[in-house]
């Protein structure tokens, strides 16, 4: 009788994560993507690790589909598999931004957002003898000569990146007619834009800190803030952040999944379970961590409204630099 008390406690335990009915089945992710870029990394390593953790029945199917980054899989999603239980998609802040901008086809409520896994912190680097000390020193030159310094990154105008820069600005005190002549230069990667900030042909880099956390181990360059809500742990611990110089924004470039808006509770309670199941694992901590991730979970209801609130602040400097009316 023990022993048998014993194995139902230990069923209960096993099983009280998936308390919803539904059973997945033929499970996809899908990568909006080509394969090897950050969509199709995130949908590779969660499906992997899933399956290990026999998390999902099966083995899970990656797809990409490329095309107006991500737009055209939202479109798909949106018009032919909006109710379907067993597809997940990856995000990102990217995706977020390009909602924000009118570039997809419907609305942050067109969709359930499940959760977020991790992500690449933003970071405003410059040379290590630039005459600004500290994130302030620089906002207070945007806000004097505010097309006096070239700024750069790996997206264009009106990106990510740039809008983490101008962001910094608004919390400074940087109007939007100013943050209209702040310089921007798009390059292909983080990497290439430390390169021109090193030969001269930048002022300022703001960029993903895991694609130049190389030149800042190396001291090539200087940190002025990290966008994070706290301080990074480990190596770069001693990083100041923005917050704790005074401009309260943060900026992650998180990498997360969405699922169709008719998708019934069920089934999307399982999957939020599944994935915050997945984010306590060891093999997600070290995996995220190993390629330049921080670990932040926000799932359901949560990270729903964190999408929702994303998207305004992007809709708001948006329109304030003039990329949408």
């Amino acid at each position: 009788m023990q022993m048998r008390r014993i194995a139902a406690a230990l069923t209960v335990a096993s099983t009280a994560l998936f308390t919803t009915a539904f059973t997945p089945s033929n499970t996809e992710c899908l990568a909006p993507a080509a394969p090897g870029g950050g969509w199709d990394f995130t949908c590779r390593s969660v499906a992997k690790i899933l399956d290990d953790q026999d998390l999902v029945p099966g083995t899970m199917q990656v797809s990409n589909m490329v095309g107006g980054v991500g737009a055209v899989a939202f479109a798909n999603v949106m018009s032919k598999r909006n109710a379907d239980p067993n597809l997940i998609v990856a995000t990102s802040t990217v995706g977020i931004t390009q909602i924000a901008q009118n570039k997809y086809p419907g609305e942050a409520d067109t969709m359930r957002w499940l959760a977020m896994l991790g992500a690449d912190v933003g970071v405003v680097v410059v040379k290590p003898d630039a005459p600004w000390k500290t994130i302030n020193d620089l906002v207070a030159e945007m806000k004097a000569k505010p097309e006096g310094q070239a700024h750069g990154g790996s997206s264009g105008v009106g990106g990510w990146d740039h809008l983490r820069l101008l962001l910094l600005g608004k919390a400074g005190g940087l109007t939007g007619e100013d943050m209209r002549k702040v310089r921007w230069v798009q390059y292909s990667g983080g990497s290439e834009a430390v390169t021109q900030l090193m030969g001269g042909f930048l002022g300022v880099v703001t960029t993903d800190l895991g694609e130049i956390a190389g030149f800042i181990e190396a001291g090539q360059v200087r940190v002025l803030a990290v966008m994070s809500d706290e301080p990074l742990p480990g190596k770069f611990a001693d990083l100041p952040t923005a917050r704790s110089q005074g401009l309260e924004v943060s900026g992650y470039n998180w990498r997360g999944f969405y699922m169709g808006g008719k998708v019934q509770d069920d089934a999307y309670d399982f999957w939020v379970a599944a994935l915050e199941k997945l984010y306590n694992s060891d093999d997600w901590q070290k995996l995220a961590v190993g390629h330049g991730l921080t670990p932040i979970w926000r799932g359901g209801k949560e990270f729903d409204d964190f999408v929702r609130q994303s998207v305004t602040e992007a809709r708001d400097i948006s329109r304030e630099i003039g990329v949408i009316k």
